[in-house]
């Protein structure tokens, strides 16, 4: 019997080393380029067959567009408009790798922890430079709350510590949600197996369970990427319209 974990081991496909650089290609580096493939095909289709009447698979994306549309507007206001683009590929690449974890024998990338924490990181950073162009100087009165002037090292410091956690706890609040729903189907998927030389009727009310936490991984794994969409909406929000202590 596997260890429920096992599924999250990055297995190297084909090692690869240029003048002492690794480069070598995973399952992770497979699933991730996947994705890019189906969401710029899913992308390329959609647009070249648009319709005034829409079908049923472009009446899906249509609520997409308008539900991250309205996300954007209502968190950020018309300013954040312009980042709308961004957000709703970032929102469409999230929902494609979280469901891709979800097909047997595939790779949960987004469950690493290493490669969300880049991800955030990343992205936060360039909330912040995005601040900074639109406020200079101004911008960094977030890190400064109207205290006594005794309170302002403290308060300062603590300040920065939660911008900076910010990344830590968007990599950790997907990473841990996703694991742990993959870990528990798998015990249950093992429970299953291990019930069948026993009781048929055992193995029915578990596959019915397995089933049902199945349904309910699909509805993480979209509740997760629109979370994860929403966090970085209210974290560029401070950006764009600058918060007042």
């Amino acid at each position: 019997m596997y260890s429920p974990l096992a599924q999250f081991d990055i297995v190297s496909i084909v090692p690869i080393y240029i003048i002492g650089i690794d480069l070598t290609i995973t399952n992770m580096t497979i699933t991730i380029g996947l994705c890019l493939v189906i969401f710029i095909t899913i992308f390329n289709i959609v647009k070249s067959d648009i319709r005034l009447i829409p079908k049923s698979w472009q009446f899906v994306f249509e609520s997409i567009f308008l539900f991250i549309y309205r996300l954007v507007y209502d968190q950020i206001g018309v300013q954040g408009l312009v980042y709308f683009p961004f957000l709703i590929t970032l929102f469409s690449f999230m929902l494609v790798l979280n469901l891709m974890g979800l097909v047997p024998y595939s790779f949960a990338a987004t469950s690493q922890f290493i490669w969300t924490l880049y991800f955030s990181l990343s992205i936060c950073l360039g909330i912040f430079f995005v601040g900074l162009r639109n406020h200079k100087v101004k911008f960094l009165k977030i890190f400064l709350p109207d205290v006594p002037l005794m309170l302002y090292p403290l308060m300062i410091t603590i300040e920065l510590a939660s911008y900076v956690i910010r990344s830590f706890s968007l990599a950790i609040r997907l990473s841990a949600n996703i694991m742990a729903g993959h870990i528990l189907v798998h015990i249950l998927a093992d429970a299953v197996y291990n019930l069948g030389a026993l009781s048929m009727d055992l193995v029915f009310i578990t596959l019915c369970l397995l089933l049902g936490l199945f349904v309910l991984e699909f509805g993480v794994a979209c509740l997760q990427a629109y979370v994860f969409t929403l966090l970085i909406c209210i974290y560029l929000n401070d950006a764009v319209n600058l918060p007042v202590h």
